[in-house]
């Protein structure tokens, strides 16, 4: 046996070829452990713990149009480009975010169309000072590609406009290697650290520490860009959310999240 550090959401775990393999709770798929799940079978595992009741669903799960869902997934983990909750059917992105109106169950999704751009917006609390940015700009491009494995070229940007941090993250899938870690989970376990859950075996979450300081954060937001606009009907969207499809607002829960200083 073996322990799967990188997804704590899974069962039968053992070693195969000298690596750690386990099968993902609710899909029985079977993922590497070495690199990060999916976020498809990530959601997959999460709803089925809630219903089991081994876990409460936060309250705060999601703030988008949809909340959790329970996906289809491909057997390589991706998400199915129809997705469907009984009669009721829409199209996702790469990201597993929904990308249509909703429909019945004739819904033809001919592609599963890629998220190329996530932008992750985040605020910290009030300081004396503001932060230095150049240290930010390290702190967030180390972490993102050290704990996430994402490959640095895909950090298209982080950028610091007191009090708030965007981290601009861009995958072609033109650009994307074999092996290569997709932008849509690196967001996806990014978001669950930020929020004190997470996915990572027996971690408690992201410390964030500019310059050994605590860096506390009360607000973040991810957007989704598309490589093919979505096709909402006009009259459910409002102004400059045709580009960007989703925003999802991580509440931060200050009793969990107070992202702790550490002097690595």
């Amino acid at each position: 046996a073996c322990v799967c550090e990188k997804n704590k959401r899974v069962t039968n775990c053992r070693v195969e070829n000298s690596r750690c393999r386990c099968d993902a709770i609710g899909s029985g798929v079977t993922v590497d452990c070495s690199t990060l799940t999916s976020k498809c079978l990530l959601m997959k595992a999460e709803v089925m713990g809630s219903k089991s009741g081994r876990r409460e669903k936060p309250k705060d799960a999601f703030e988008d149009t949809d909340g959790l869902y329970d996906p289809e997934c491909e057997n390589s983990g991706a998400f199915k480009a129809k997705q469907c909750n009984g009669t009721t059917c829409w199209c996702v992105n790469t990201a597993g975010v929904r990308r249509t109106d909703k429909h019945d169950a004739d819904l033809k999704c001919n592609q599963l169309v890629r998220t190329m751009w996530i932008i992750i917006e985040m605020k910290h609390a009030e300081r004396n000072a503001p932060l230095n940015a150049e240290s930010l700009k390290k702190f967030f491009t180390d972490t993102i590609t050290s704990r996430y494995q994402l490959d640095g070229r895909y950090i298209s940007s982080v950028l610091y406009e007191n009090p708030y941090i965007t981290i601009d993250l861009k995958q072609n899938a033109s650009d994307k290697s074999f092996g290569d870690v997709d932008i849509a989970d690196v967001a996806y376990y990014f978001e669950k650290d930020v929020k004190g859950q997470s996915i990572f075996h027996n971690n408690p979450g992201l410390n964030v520490s500019i310059d050994n300081e605590e860096v506390k954060l009360e607000k973040t937001v991810v957007y989704y860009v598309d490589e093919i606009a979505p096709e909402f009907s006009m009259k459910s969207l409002t102004p400059g959310l045709i580009a960007v499809i989703v925003v999802v607002v991580i509440a931060i829960v200050a009793a969990i999240v107070v992202l702790v200083s550490s002097n690595k």
